[in-house]
């Protein structure tokens, strides 16, 4: 059950070295955390969209946290499966050491949800930070650090990043086009000015060659 305690305001935004060295490192140990906020959750047996109404997070906040059981994609192997009914969660980047006091403590792997099946499947705004201990971090206990993952899912706004990109296209754009207008304004003054003068120096090589006529025939 959803913790009733909670203050009025709270908001949970552990760093990654709290959710790993507290958090997760208490949970694979069997002992109790000091406020349950964090609940337990087959991850891959739900879609990142129904994930919100498991969390004991107030709903307005934007990313919820989860511990996860680890499902074996083989009975031997060490890959996890992280197929849902309607899709699926790959990898991306490299996987980031989480350190404290300058010892590492655990890993940190990114994750993104693609709807559909695998190599076809289509890309979504979902992402989840997927946070695993360090056996060093086990006391005395054999393969307790595979027993349990924390993960954060959250959706990616991007809404703010197209429409900058837009303003910079716009204005790229805009600038281009001014460089353009003032290119065309500075040749036509030029070739305007160049007819001029060139107009009053056959005038005035005229009246030059008038003059030398009028001296030579006199």
């Amino acid at each position: 059950m959803a913790p009733a305690d909670l203050p009025p305001g709270f908001r949970f935004h552990p760093t990654d070295e709290e959710l790993v060295n507290y958090y997760l490192k208490r949970k694979v140990h069997g002992l109790s955390i000091e406020l349950d906020i964090i609940p337990e959750v087959d991850l891959y047996k739900c879609e990142p969209w129904e994930l919100a109404e498991k969390s004991f997070l107030p709903s307005r906040d934007s990313e919820w946290y989860f511990f996860g059981p680890r499902d074996r994609k083989y009975p031997n192997g060490c890959r996890t499966n992280r197929a849902t009914q309607a899709g699926y969660w790959k990898s991306t980047g490299k996987d980031r050491r989480v350190n404290y006091q300058n010892r590492p403590i655990g890993m940190k792997k990114t994750l993104v949800y693609y709807k559909g099946r695998a190599p076809q499947g289509l890309r979504t705004n979902w992402v989840m930070h997927e946070y695993r201990i360090e056996e060093s971090e086990c006391e005395n206990t054999m393969g307790i650090q595979d027993s349990y993952a924390l993960c954060r899912v959250f959706k990616k706004n991007v809404a703010f990043g197209e429409l900058h990109k837009q303003k910079q296209g716009e204005c790229s754009s805009s600038q281009a086009k001014e460089k353009q207008e003032q290119f065309t304004n500075v040749r036509d003054a030029g070739q305007s000015s160049g007819s001029s003068d060139h107009g009053k120096d056959n005038s005035w090589m005229q009246f030059i060659s008038d003059d030398l006529w009028c001296n030579k025939t006199k």
